[in-house]
């Protein structure tokens, strides 16, 4: 009988033993950074039965706290948690950040895109038929490369494509070569170009297609009531053909109404075609084109429907897996929600866009569009009644799928929270 019961005994501590194990590597597998908002417990993806185990003390103060459901602090600031089993056993520090809890109107409005770059951008090369009947293409032998941007010419900053047509005309009929700055990959250089005279068109050239701007649909992501601070597309803006950003000189967006939407198809991403009404209820200025979206501020308020009131902002550690909508627009400007599934999160995807996968589960969506197209970017990701995040990418072969970006990394480049950035420390 003792042998039994000390064969009990030991099982018992085995599995205590196991279940102890089973604690700690859950929260050494836990990130040892987390951003919070202010009032709001951490969000820790611990196993339930094990969560009353779980206590968290502030570095500094002597009682511990359940991280679970105790707000953590009662302002913007960092603090250093350590947590411990049973408020004993020490198994992890989290740094959290803890930041200003914002409140923003989510959008799902199509916008136009109007961006003026920072001189003009080289699209291609063409063919000059010189007076001896040769073909010849002076810019490129110059040395200029499709995906330079012409800054200068002769000295003069360059801001249009007519300007430098008026340019190259006055230097040729002058028999004069032209100086021209221009900007690659970040590095500058100057290429002496001189103009030959076209026989087809009668007109001096450089044998260059260029380009001033940019312009396309995106979707509003959210502004915010009182600064009139917005964000969109939650995605860069680049020169054609390249993964260079269009360096921005000035921009704005204004309403779109979309006329109608090509069905997306595996290997054929679909499109929503639209047109820039006279009438403009959405109207802003572009300050911003960045990795996670372009910001500015609007110049008049616009209207949500489905949310007239604005909502809390998602900490990247609130949004888990599972059930969530879109808002968006698939004719004229009226804005739908769509169910969509979150079905899996990557938080160190920061620079590309692509931190959260998600999938078009809503058949209206599917049936109309066939998924995701392009247009959408932006479309904001409603999860819990907070704003998740926004659409940024689709699956070229699967329109289904695609890609989004937590809400919070748009709210922190939008310049929303610069005035909280700094070493003040919260209250517990």
């Amino acid at each position: 009988m003792r042998g039994k019961f000390k064969g009990f005994l030991c099982s018992v501590l085995i599995f205590l033993s196991g279940v102890f194990s089973y604690q700690v590597q859950s929260i050494m597998l836990l990130p040892d950074k987390q951003s919070v908002a202010v009032g709001e417990p951490l969000k820790i993806n611990f196993p339930a039965p094990l969560q009353k185990t779980l206590k968290a003390q502030i570095d500094g103060v002597a009682d511990c706290f359940d991280p679970l459901s105790g707000p953590v602090a009662s302002q913007p600031g960092q603090l250093q948690v350590r947590l411990s089993l049973f408020g004993v056993v020490h198994v992890r520090d989290v740094l959290v950040s803890v930041l200003p809890q914002v409140k923003v109107v989510p959008g799902g409005q199509s916008i136009g895109v109007l961006l003026h770059s920072q001189g003009v951008l080289i699209v291609g090369h063409t063919a000059v038929l010189d007076e001896s009947g040769r073909k010849v293409k002076p810019a490129e032998e110059a040395g200029l490369m499709e995906g330079d941007i012409i800054l200068k010419i002769n000295d003069e900053t360059i801001h249009s494509d007519s300007q430098v047509r008026e340019l190259v005309a006055k230097a040729g009929a002058a028999g004069e070569p032209l100086l021209i700055e221009v900007k690659r990959e970040g590095e500058l250089f100057t290429k002496k170009v001189k103009p030959v005279f076209c026989t087809d068109t009668m007109q001096y050239r450089l044998g260059l297609l260029i380009r001033d701007g940019a312009a396309g649909i995106g979707t509003l992501t959210f502004y915010e009531p009182e600064s009139k601070i917005y964000g969109a597309l939650g995605h860069l803006i680049t020169n054609l053909g390249s993964t260079q950003p269009v360096e921005l000189s000035d921009g704005e967006i204004i309403n779109a109404d979309v006329q109608g939407v090509h069905r997306g198809k595996r290997g054929q991403p679909g499109e929503k075609i639209g047109v820039f009404p006279a009438e403009k209820k959405v109207s802003g200025t572009i300050s911003k084109n960045t990795k996670l979206g372009i910001f500015g501020c609007l110049k008049n308020p616009v209207e949500n429907t489905s949310f007239r009131e604005a909502i809390p902002v998602a900490m990247a550690d609130q949004i888990h897996e599972g059930k969530a909508e879109i808002l968006t627009v698939l004719k004229d400007d009226k804005i739908e929600k769509f169910e969509i599934e979150i079905i899996k999160i990557n938080k160190l995807a920061r620079q590309d866009g692509k931190a959260l996968v998600i999938k078009i589960t809503d058949q209206n969506l599917l049936e109309q569009a066939g998924g995701i197209v392009q247009g959408m970017s932006g479309s904001p990701i409603i999860q819990d009644n907070l704003l998740a995040g926004a659409i940024t990418h689709v699956f070229v072969n699967d329109p289904t799928r695609g890609y989004g970006i937590p809400a919070q990394w748009m709210i922190e480049e939008s310049g929303l929270l610069s005035e909280y950035k700094g070493d003040q420390q919260p209250a517990a």
